[in-house]
């Protein structure tokens, strides 16, 4: 079996689950300011918070991400070699050289859960009936 190509895949499933997050409530204010319908569809906006509660909600929890947890198995079947802790925390440690305690991220992923909950109120979603745009 693959496991390096699906640890892979797992990854790449990662990162865009954060992209989605991160660039996605971005989105939401900027096309909240120049009317871009889409940045109201119920369907985007929920995703877009129950993919930031879980996010939250595993960190408050003291969970590691399944994802994370699926790729380091996959990995380590690979013969790879794993890392500990969380997905964000050693990826972003990796790229910005920061060796940062879990609380820190704690408090970013519930500070970013909390603007996620304000995007609701200053970019209302539109759960109009027969309105999809």
């Amino acid at each position: 079996m693959p496991y390096r190509l699906l640890a892979d895949a797992v990854l790449v499933l990662h990162v865009l689950l954060v992209v989605f997050v991160v660039f996605g409530l971005l989105l939401i204010f900027i096309g909240g300011t120049r009317g871009w319908g889409w940045v109201r569809n119920p369907r985007f906006r929920i995703a877009h918070a129950i993919t930031m509660g879980i996010v939250v909600l595993q960190v408050w929890l003291g969970k590691i991400c399944p994802l994370t947890t699926l790729e380091m198995v996959l990995r380590e079947k690979a013969g790879d070699a794993v890392y500990e802790g969380g997905f964000i925390a050693h990826w972003l440690g990796k790229v910005l050289y920061y060796d940062l305690p879990l609380w820190v991220f704690a408090l970013a992923y519930t500070l970013f859960g909390v603007i996620v909950t304000v995007s609701w109120f200053v970019v209302r979603p539109d759960f109009k009936p027969g309105k999809e745009t």
